[in-house]
């Protein structure tokens, strides 16, 4: 039987190379046909998940797509996208124009459609996935482990949403500056991170954490992570957020056979790129598409069917497919005030960093950690955990301990509280995150 699949999967392989050597991607690059946007025109064999693909492309570079039409009924994938810079002008720059030709032309026709998406081999890192149950403070404790055996995290991304949180972290070996190779240490370091991420949860099926020596696409995978771990399922108390939650309808076209999804809400970057990702992670395929973000709201109109070729077939599936839409957009929403540190990286920085925020009753609600030759860039987003607007005499407190020049305040003035409101719960909870360690639980030495 296995032989059987294996020969299967090898079979569709060579007949998608073949179809697509027989029909190569054309991409057309046009600067002239809007006044105000760089028109990309993408035309290829149709294969499930190529839109994704082209649209993971063009955000991975920053673009912001501003107009799309997707037409892929029947065996051919036809594609324009308006695109401008972050800035709002046209993509003029020939080092990304070529990129683009070559990332969707078709020297690029021979990899796999799920190639800077999917899992490869890494020389570089050990990567480490996290889920489970948000609380203040979750960051700080993560971090604190993987310093004290000797981790150097050198990329992260955390996204929380709806009590619960996620995280991709890339770790090198302090010493060797690789990737940890220990069986038994890797062991030791997932079993603590585990019984952080448990907290104060009964059951262990709550946590979750992954070891591997593998490269994956890091905001793919953390649509996925949060997906598996059913973070679109609404709380009690959700219908607070109803003003906040976006726009989202799922009717079928019954003449076309058609379950037509229709998405309005605030406009932001990569917006697309999460939409397009949860449908096909929950094995949807478009086949005609048209997105208008050229204002503060977007628009996005998709006609789907399941990958069997069925459109939405019950009431629990459509409300289904709307949550899980509604989790995709707010996953990303950067609530709080935004925090952008860059310093000379060092192993232990993000322990230090993020344990000062707990000691001042700050919690992440999002965070980004990068290292680019030698350098820390990190974006984090924070909130005051009593619920109040963050004091500004905490951030500056924070800047003074970290320094002025190295953690700047990059969020809106009105997210910061001009004067001390102190309160019985602003106590309750400093009190809390200053006494929790570590060394209660027996797990690490203290840092403080």
């Amino acid at each position: 039987m296995e032989v059987n699949m294996s020969f299967s999967h090898d079979s569709d392989d060579e007949y998608e190379k073949l179809i697509r050597r027989m029909n190569p991607p054309r991409v057309v690059i046009d600067n002239e046909a809007c006044k105000n946007a760089t028109v990309i025109r993408v035309d290829s064999a149709n294969k499930h998940g190529i839109l994704l693909e082209v649209v993971q492309i063009l955000t991975d570079l920053n673009l912001i797509i501003t107009k799309a039409y997707i037409s892929s009924d029947g065996g051919w994938f036809m594609d324009v996208f308006n695109v401008t810079d972050q800035d709002g002008n046209k993509i003029t720059d020939e080092l990304i124009l070529d990129y683009i030709r070559k990332s969707l032309g078709p020297e690029a026709c021979f990899t796999s459609s799920m190639r800077s998406v999917g899992v490869k081999p890494s020389m570089d890192h050990t990567a480490i996935e996290l889920t489970g149950s948000d609380r203040p403070g979750l960051l700080s404790e993560v971090s604190a482990v993987l310093t004290h055996h000797k981790c150097n995290v050198v990329n992260a991304e955390v996204w929380t949403h709806n009590t619960r949180a996620a995280a991709v972290m890339q770790v090198t070996d302090e010493e060797t500056g690789g990737p940890i190779t220990d069986p038994d240490r890797l062991s030791g370091i997932k079993l603590l991170l585990c019984n952080v991420l448990k907290g104060s949860e009964k059951s262990a099926g709550g946590a979750k954490t992954v070891v591997s020596h593998a490269t994956t696409h890091t905001e793919r995978r953390l649509h996925q992570m949060m997906f598996a771990d059913r973070d679109y399922e609404r709380t009690d108390d959700d219908s607070l957020d109803d003003r906040l939650r976006p726009n989202v309808n799922v009717v079928n076209w019954y003449d076309k056979d058609y379950s037509v999804v229709t998405i309005k809400s605030k406009d932001r970057p990569k917006l697309l790129f999460d939409t397009v990702c949860t449908l096909t992670d929950m094995q949807y395929v478009v086949f005609h598409a048209n997105i208008d973000a050229e204002g503060p709201e977007a628009y996005q109109e998709y006609y789907i069917r399941h990958i069997d070729g069925s459109p939405v077939k019950s009431d629990a599936e459509r409300e289904r497919v709307i949550q899980c839409l509604e989790a995709a957009i707010k996953r990303r929403v950067s609530e709080g005030l935004k925090l952008e540190l860059c310093t000379t990286d060092r192993v232990g920085l993000l322990s230090d960093v993020t344990r000062i925020f707990r000691e001042n009753s700050l919690t992440v609600s999002r965070a980004e950690v990068t290292t680019k030759s030698g350098k820390a860039l990190n974006t984090f987003y924070v909130g005051d955990a009593s619920g109040y607007s963050v004091d500004s005499k905490t951030i500056d407190s924070i800047r003074q301990t970290i320094g002025q020049t190295i953690l700047k305040v990059k969020g809106n003035p009105e997210d910061l509280k001009p004067s001390s409101q102190e309160s019985p719960t602003r106590f309750l909870f400093g009190g809390l995150f200053k006494s929790r360690s570590f060394v209660n639980f027996g797990l690490v030495r203290s840092y403080s």
